[in-house]
């Protein structure tokens, strides 16, 4: 595959919201109005009267999405992912160049980041940030690689990166919260059943009666947030599809199905006692946030019989 430098015609629009990434926020909202039901209460609790200050400020954090030096922190410390070394740039942004030039957008606009792992990978994360594992790295030839960068450019463009991180930083507060309910009812349960039995049963009864009062009074969040992580994975499955689909437009759809028959005999070479489906069965499969590799490749073969790899 060619990576000689060439003139770069960029597109005037880089960035977009495609379907998936309006639908997660979407599917999110209900954990957002518990998460500022939340941060509300608290901030009464200790602000008073000038609550809205810090709710404000909880609401107006989400742009850090798009600040670089935050980008750059949770890629260390949550994503564990590290500045390339002058090796690894060398190869990594002449492929880095062609992928971009081929989807007419400025390879400026992204930051490249390396993640000490043996599998096969490559991320997009927040605004700006495209990992690649260091096994991909050294392992993948330029077409497959370039197909792999292609995939995660895919979800830069479409805006399914931050709107993940987006979705999933205003969930934080209420998750937490649930996190903390939880483990105080387990206390809870604990200390009664070494008290007696019978305080155990109307600990149990006062519960359950207060779980199912919250559920008639607030089924309009309660349910929604129910079935969020199913209708968040089937959305996951949606974004890896579409970011295939970019990746096959700009002309890697060869080596992408490569990439997806090496991970996929890598996995299997991983479970060798269990099968395909015995790992992604029931609701394992609703829950899993990417398409089997043979719903990938179906989804591909129109590319790959039509459009040969350039």
């Amino acid at each position: 595959m060619d990576f000689e430098q060439r003139r770069v015609h960029l597109t005037a629009r880089q960035r977009g919201v495609d379907a998936t990434a309006l639908s997660r926020l979407l599917v999110q909202v209900p954990a957002f109005l518990c998460s500022l039901a939340v941060v509300t209460g608290f901030a009464s609790a200790f602000f008073g009267s000038a609550a809205w200050l810090p709710v404000t400020l909880w609401v107006l954090s989400g742009a850090l999405v798009f600040h670089r030096p935050t980008e750059g922190f949770l890629a260390r410390r949550l994503l564990r992912l590290r500045v390339p070394t002058p090796a690894e740039r060398a190869r990594l942004e002449p492929v880095w160049r062609e992928v971009t030039a081929r989807a007419g957008v400025d390879h400026h606009q992204y930051e490249l980041w390396i993640e000490e792992n043996d599998g096969i990978n490559a991320y997009a994360a927040a605004g700006h940030i495209v990992g690649v594992t260091t096994f991909s790295l050294n392992h993948l030839p330029n077409g497959q690689l370039a197909a792999a960068l292609a995939h995660e450019l895919g979800h830069h463009t479409g805006g399914h990166a931050w709107a993940s991180l987006l979705g999933h930083w205003y969930a934080q507060p209420a998750e937490l919260t649930w996190r903390a309910i939880r483990a105080m009812s387990r206390l809870a349960l604990r200390v009664a059943r070494v008290i007696s039995l019978p305080a155990t049963g109307i600990l149990v009864l006062l519960f359950g009666c207060g779980l199912l009062a919250f559920v008639a009074a607030a089924w309009m969040v309660v349910l929604p947030m129910a079935v969020a992580p199913y209708l968040l994975a089937l959305v996951n499955r949606r974004s890896e599809l579409r970011a295939d689909a970019h990746a096959a437009g700009l002309g890697f759809a060869h080596p992408l199905a490569g990439v997806l028959h090496t991970m996929r005999a890598h996995e299997e070479a991983s479970y060798p006692a269990a099968g395909p489906q015995a790992r992604t069965g029931g609701l394992a499969k609703l829950l899993s946030s990417h398409p089997d590799y043979a719903d990938r490749l179906q989804h591909l073969q129109p590319y790959l019989e039509d459009r040969p790899s350039r």
